[in-house]
């Protein structure tokens, strides 16, 4: 089980924004991280959508974080881009569609348990420099 590509850049977009002091531009993104501008792009609008990068238009437009580093977490970003973070759809909603006879599946504790954790540690981790 992998995150996928997208959320993945966007850990590296925030990360660049986070280890700068001044606005950077969509293309300096790009080049840092190694991502296309066209999806640096995309992913700088959704994280702009989820309230964790702010944009500035014009001459001296770019991206920046839009709160202090230490209160943006791999989480938010994670959910941000990927959607809310489940291991099983038993612990997201029910519908797993099993059988089980009190109409529970058998397997959602231990499914609960290790979203639960891989959420806290996620939500442990923010951007600070340190």
């Amino acid at each position: 089980m992998f995150l996928n590509n997208e959320t993945d850049y966007a850990i590296r977009i925030v990360s660049c924004l986070a280890k700068s002091d001044t606005r950077i531009d969509a293309a300096t993104i790009a080049a840092s991280t190694g991502v296309t501008q066209r999806f640096t792009l995309k992913i700088l609008h959704r994280l702009v959508q989820g309230g964790i990068v702010k944009s500035f238009k014009g001459n001296k437009g770019g991206y920046v974080l839009a709160k202090p580093v230490e209160e943006i977490t791999l989480l938010q970003v994670v959910e941000q881009i990927y959607g809310p973070l489940n291991l099983s759809r038993c612990h997201s909603d029910g519908s797993c569609g099993c059988t089980h006879p009190n109409g529970l599946c058998e397997y959602k504790d231990v499914f609960s348990d290790i979203t639960t954790y891989m959420r806290n540690k996620l939500s442990e981790v923010n951007f600070s420099k340190e």
